[in-house]
């Protein structure tokens, strides 16, 4: 698979791709909350900050998927949630980890996810995984992430479980 790297100034110009692939992987979901329209509010916000980095993975001539997030402000997390208070230094947090449906189970997800937080300097890697869907919750845990909250970001959000990971 071969790997590219993106940084804020990209940011415009791999957006379609990223929302193509969003509306592949929610396409029939008819929670609102995975509508495309909500989906480009987030990326835009995501992709405005200056540290924010993406990773997509690409074979047979076409995407795999994607993985983007950025470090937190100091002492920055997710909304909805309380920081851990024995967490110090940065966080780098994963906003989005999509794989298309025809590469799921092909550990492809975690060659994108690795190759995204592997040059991050940053004390640990946060997340957050619709609790719902519990398969998804054991694959990050066993990725070596830990459930350190629970958390509803909006009011029409699924529910999250927060998921931490030590880089160091």
């Amino acid at each position: 698979m071969d790997l590219r790297r993106y940084g804020h100034v990209d940011a415009q110009d791999v957006r379609s791709m990223l929302l193509d692939i969003h509306d592949e992987v929610y396409a029939g979901d008819p929670d609102p909350f995975h509508s495309r329209e909500r989906f480009t509010y987030f990326l835009d916000l995501w992709s405005s900050r200056k540290n924010w980095r993406c990773v997509s993975g690409w074979e047979d001539g076409g995407p795999v998927g994607y993985a983007y997030g950025s470090v937190l402000a100091p002492g920055g997390w997710w909304q909805g949630s309380t920081r851990p208070s024995d967490l110090r230094g940065s966080v780098f947090a994963l906003s989005e980890l999509m794989v298309l449906p025809k590469w799921r189970g092909t550990g492809r997800a975690k060659i994108i996810h690795d190759a995204l937080i592997a040059p991050v300097d940053a004390r640990a890697v946060s997340l957050q995984a619709e609790i719902a869907h519990k398969k998804v919750v054991r694959l990050y845990e066993s990725w070596g992430y830990r459930k350190v909250d629970e958390s509803t970001s909006h009011d029409d959000s699924p529910h999250y479980a927060v998921m931490l990971r030590d880089l160091r």
